[in-house]
């Protein structure tokens, strides 16, 4: 009997460690409704104004020491301010934060017993984790952590070339005690600094993450990993609408990390466009931030993130708690619908300023109106333009043959020069899909030859279908931009199953290409592929 006893405790045990070994699925249900959260790149090469952490794979050793050993004897960030980061990201709308605790060269930025390459033994000494989570948790944002299983520091000390790239790279020091060492370090975080709600795990999955992933589920069985267990696009967003959770990350500009000069960012509304895009598809968008080695955050990522609040404050509720209509988009209109109310809200991206007073129609052919149908703009009572008593501001609608017809007027001061650079959001309670949208697969192209797959014609009988092509954007501000495509025919497919055509003769270069199929006026596309013509 007493070893029944014991085998059934041990089954328990088990069962526990199976259930508490992933995501629990209401955490990840969180991330999806939270949908938008503050990346915080900082280390100590925030002094210099470099890539954080990469300028050490391939330095030479002078470079290697003097990073060790000299940088964080003037790391003294006194202007670093947490509370005011957390303010600006609670203003725009954001649910959670995640800061770089360490990144891939090892410096930690709590006081941690593992190593002495911490903020510690610098001339700031204060713990910054504990007066990151302080703020995070006094404007109810989710604390997240990013964390580098990859860790340069220790690598260089064990004797090893910091690399990277190398295809089945391993290096000598992938044993028990570096295992080891990274347990200890992420036992620190979970541990000394009350509940912690997000892992971000970065690296290529190597047998770091896979030790650590269960050890984490073990210590904090509801923290949610988001990199190293649900997909996270770096620097793009997914381009499709998806049933699972997924998280993009995206800089303001070109750099993760403070570029103190030769730096560009992407103007707001483009940044509210990729924001509109993300939640279209389901996703949440991780938006980054990089103060300098003073800790004082950029001018241009300030001004940006205020000019994100007010947009926010307006249109909030197109954002949060939301999920996918069944067309996410047309062109730069993208939709989202209230995950618990019967409401659609259109995003009307691509107007550029829309002065104070003007009327504008558009013809939306995913959604179709019931005998119920109300819409509004958001942020204004549709009822009175300051100082234009004339104009009628009432938002209107009326059936089309093809979906709905809208009409609505920008009646809310914004800006003194009454302009607005923004997307305006319409509400629209109570409408219906205006039809069942076919569904596209991008396949991966295989030399040269494009290949799609029609999963469903939806309410169609036969469907036009084709790729679209572009050569990739050599500018990082401009990868998310639906621009330059170009168009490839395949032919009307009148049952579900894969197409392909053959790429014409192009230069050389990195391309992307998707899978399209045409339902009356609305192009559905696919996810970018990606290909190499040398």
């Amino acid at each position: 009997m007493r070893n029944i006893y014991w085998v059934g405790i041990l089954i328990g045990m088990l069962g526990t460690l199976t259930l508490t070994a992933q995501n629990q699925p209401e955490r990840e249900a969180w991330l999806r409704d939270a949908g938008f959260g503050m990346f915080i790149h900082w280390s100590v090469d925030a002094q210099l104004g470099t890539v954080i952490s990469h300028s050490l794979v391939g330095a030479s050793e002078d470079y290697t020491r003097r990073y060790f050993e000299e940088l964080p004897k003037t790391f003294d960030p006194q202007a670093a301010d947490p509370d005011r980061w957390a303010r600006l990201a609670k203003l725009a709308g954001m649910k959670y934060m995640v800061l770089t605790a360490k990144h891939h060269s090892g410096f930690c930025l709590w006081h941690t017993e593992t190593t002495d390459f911490s903020i510690e033994n610098t001339p700031y000494q204060r713990d910054f984790v504990a007066e990151y989570v302080k703020a995070c948790r006094k404007y109810g944002l989710a604390v997240g952590l990013y964390f580098s299983p990859e860790d340069f520091h220790y690598l260089h000390q064990q004797g090893e070339l910091i690399k990277r790239g190398e295809k089945g790279d391993r290096p000598a020091a992938a044993n028990e005690r570096y295992i080891d060492f990274v347990k200890a370090q992420m036992k620190e975080l979970l541990t000394q600094y009350g509940p912690i709600d997000v892992l971000f795990f970065d690296g290529k999955k190597n047998f770091l993450i896979d030790a650590l992933k269960p050890y984490c589920w073990s210590l904090k069985p509801d923290v949610l990993i988001t990199r190293g267990e649900i997909e996270t696009p770096e620097q793009h967003l997914l381009g499709v609408a998806s049933d699972r959770v997924w998280e993009a990350c995206m800089t303001m500009g070109t750099q993760w990390q403070f570029k103190p000069t030769n730096e560009s960012y992407k103007p707001t509304s483009q940044v509210i466009q990729l924001l509109a895009e993300t939640r279209a598809q389901g996703g949440a968008l991780l938006l980054n931030i990089g103060p300098d080695g003073f800790g004082e955050l950029p001018f241009e990522q300030e001004r940006n993130l205020t000019e994100l609040a007010a947009w926010y404050f307006i249109n909030h509720e197109a954002i949060d708690g939301v999920e996918p209509w069944p067309v996410t988009h047309e062109g730069d209109i993208w939709y989202t619908k209230a995950r618990d109310e019967d409401v659609v809200y259109a995003i009307l991206g691509g107007q550029g300023e829309w002065p104070r007073g003007e009327r504008r129609e558009f013809l939306l052919h995913a959604v179709a109106p019931t005998e119920k149908t109300k819409i509004s703009v958001l942020g204004q009572s549709d009822k009175w333009v300051e100082y234009m008593p004339e104009v009628d501001a009432t938002s209107r609608f009326r059936k089309a043959e093809k979906g709905i017809e809208v009409s609505v007027v920008r009646a809310q001061r914004i800006y003194n020069n009454h302009r607005w650079p923004n997307p305006v959001v319409v509400k629209m309670e109570h409408v219906k899909p205006a039809f069942i949208p076919p569904v596209i697969r991008t396949l991966p192209v295989v030399a040269g030859q494009l290949e799609g797959e029609l999963v469903a014609l939806g309410d169609q009988s036969e469907v036009q279908i084709g790729f679209k092509y572009r050569l990739k954007p050599q500018r990082l501000n401009d990868i998310t931009r639906n621009t330059d495509w170009q168009t490839l025919d395949a032919g009307v497919l009148k049952k579900k199953g894969a197409f392909q055509a053959q790429l014409p003769d192009l230069p050389s270069g990195r391309y992307q290409v998707r899978a399209i199929v045409q339902h009356d006026y609305i192009s559905i596309e696919g996810a970018i592929e990606e290909l190499l013509i040398p």
